[in-house]
């Protein structure tokens, strides 16, 4: 059988969310299924890294899709001419985008409709697009899978998308996020928090992730507590800063908090199996993987009670009202002031990850691909 997938987001050195997603499920299928051709296709000069195997073959098709304008072009044209030629059983898209013109059975991955919700912070043509293509995507598709049981009954609410043939297939977390032992911790937590416990963010600096309210719970918390723990953010600026800026001028531990800025996936990983709570409120997630990769390291969670973030969290972390900067800060001390608490979190933790790695994401991500076949 000859598989056409999407590949676009297989950018060397720079994996995020899709292309990771990309990259530990391909890798998986093309070695599992060495009977079967996978064609790559790639909208730029690819890595030859990303050819995991003999049985895949790359495809580089003009232009670079970065603009709604540039995706019309890559997918309405360049890849529905290659499927045309090339005549595959199925097209896979990982990246929530398809061909609408295209005959071929497609399989696409759609991880959230975050910019239905949150559409505000979304560029004015982006989100234009988004508006007018994703519900012809999701009704032209044969299969979709998505990535939690929230983000399944978002799509058959916001485009009434026919329940069945929805899969939900959950992420995994990198090898790299695995608890260190406490000697390395000390050396991290001296290098990056000058000793001291701290909490993490994990992931951009964007409206959607409620940064602001973080930072007055923990202001809050350090006011309350009288702890010398930080908090530190690791993540790009993917947004106007200047709300946060503003705000950081106005808190009374302002030195207590660290903007790590990016860091290299090794030491990330090293981050957060160091730290003692990660503190992920965000408005909404299809997912959250920061969540997933620190109980993967033993370190428990404060995260959000909306949208996806319970069904990932289980009974491993606590809970709170990402719109209230008191709840945020109740469960930071509450986690603080109850050692047995979070040990109590961790161990749940070790049972609740079982339920999430990418080995279970590849299989039933091939269980939805032969589903799509005709």
């Amino acid at each position: 059988m000859k598989i056409a997938i999407n590949t676009r987001f297989l950018l060397a050195d720079k994996l995020e969310g899709i292309g990771w997603f990309s990259h530990e499920v391909l890798k998986r299928w093309v070695e599992a299924h060495p009977e079967h051709e996978f064609i790559f296709i790639f909208d730029r000069p690819f890595d030859q890294r990303f050819i995991f195997a003999d049985n895949v073959k790359g495809h580089y098709v003009y232009p670079p899709a970065r603009h709604p304008f540039l995706f019309i072009w890559w997918y309405e044209w360049s890849v529905k001419r290659l499927l045309k030629k090339i005549k595959p059983a199925i097209f896979v898209s990982p990246d929530g985008f398809l061909v609408i013109g295209s005959k071929v059975p497609t399989l696409m991955v759609l991880h959230d409709i975050a910019w239905k919700h949150f559409g505000y912070h979304i560029p004015y043509i982006a989100l234009k697009y988004y508006q007018y293509f994703v519900p012809k995507f999701a009704q032209k598709a044969r299969r979709i899978a998505t990535v939690s049981a929230f983000s399944k009954q978002d799509l058959v609410d916001s485009f009434g998308v026919n329940a069945d043939k929805i899969d939900v297939v959950y992420n995994g977390s990198h090898d790299n996020y695995r608890p260190i032992e406490a000697s390395k911790k000390r050396i991290i937590q001296q290098k990056y928090a000058d000793g001291q416990a701290y909490f993490l963010y994990l992931g951009s600096i964007h409206p959607r992730k409620n940064i602001p309210r973080l930072l007055q719970a923990f202001d809050q918390f350090k006011s309350k507590t009288k702890s010398t723990m930080k908090l530190l953010l690791a993540g790009r600026m993917a947004w106007q800063t200047g709300e946060t800026g503003a705000l950081m001028e106005r808190l009374e531990h302002k030195d207590s908090i660290v903007f790590l800025g990016y860091v290299d996936d090794i030491s990330l990983a090293s981050i957060v199996a160091s730290a003692f709570a990660l503190t992920y409120v965000s408005l909404f997630e299809g997912f959250g993987i920061p969540i997933l990769e620190a109980m993967y390291c033993d370190v428990p969670a404060i995260s959000s009670d909306c949208s996806s973030m319970p069904e990932v969290v289980g009974d491993a972390g606590l809970l709170c009202n990402p719109h209230s900067v008191d709840s945020i800060a109740e469960k930071m001390i509450e986690l603080y002031e109850t050692p047995q608490l979070r040990e109590h979190l961790i161990e749940k933790g070790r049972i609740h990850r079982r339920h999430f790695s990418w080995d279970l994401t590849a299989a039933k991500m091939w269980d939805a691909l032969i589903k799509t076949l005709p």
